[in-house]
Order: structure tokens, then sequence, then C-alpha cells
């Protein structure tokens, strides 16, 4: 999570990117390739989406405060993705995504391919364990 402070900051680097007048061309046609695809580079930077928290390669959390379906909806926006929708029911809301994490936390158990990690300068990661079945098997 980043301050408010950096959020302000954040938002209008974002928003920098926003092609309103595409956007506005394309109109609802992008947010149901949106909603049917689950991503959209039109949507990237759009005003009501709320950056909330960065990654260290760059990817964005976006709260989305636009009026439509995805209200309260976490995405992760990213610059050559652009806004990306995800599947797992850990992005219907911040609540759900932060209890969803603090669990994740407190069993040490992975969190969507993913296991809290802390290294010896008492850093918190998130080191990627693909499921078993990804997994390939090597023998002797």
């Amino acid at each position: 999570m980043v301050s408010a402070r950096e959020i302000a900051a954040e938002w209008q680097l974002f928003n920098g990117f926003y092609d309103k007048r595409t956007a506005d061309e394309e109109g609802e046609e992008a947010d149901y390739d949106f909603m049917k695809i689950g991503a959209s580079n039109v949507l990237y930077g759009h005003p009501q989406l709320i950056p909330i928290a960065r990654d260290v390669r760059g990817v964005c959390l976006v709260l989305d405060h636009r009026p439509e379906i995805d209200r309260g909806r976490v995405h992760e926006a990213e610059a050559e993705q652009g806004l990306m929708r995800g599947s797992h029911e850990m992005w219907t809301s911040l609540p759900v995504l932060m209890e969803t994490i603090a669990t994740s936390l407190e069993t040490n158990q992975p969190l969507n391919d993913y296991t809290p990690v802390v290294d010896e300068e008492q850093r918190l990661y998130w080191d990627f364990i693909p499921l078993r079945s990804d997994r390939t098997l090597h023998r002797s």
C-alpha cells in the first residue's frame, strides 16, 4: 500500500496515459470488451481508477470507482497489458483482497500461486510457486 500523498501523485501520473478521445469513440464497446476479454488498453489511466499499490515490476493495483458493474473492484494496471480484470474472488473488493492477504500471511499458505516470504532484512515479498500440476517432474 502507499500513502495518500503517493496515491495522489500516482493518480496524476496514471491519468496522463488516458486517451479520452479514443475512450469516447469506443464508448460502451470498451467496457463490453473489458468484461468479456478481461483486459483493456482503452481504460488504462481512466480518472476513476485509483492507484492503491505498486509492485516491484511496476504493476499498479487500482480501485475501480467507475459507476458501472465493477465499482469497488480491484484491478491490475500495467503499461503494456493495460487494465486487467482478475478472475479470482480476492479482486472483488479492497476488503476482500486485504482479508485474503491477511489469511495468507497468518497461515503461510499460497495466495494465487504466491507464498509470503520474509528475507534476511525482514522484508516481505511474494515468491511465485506454481501449482504442483504446472511443475515439470525431473527423474534421474
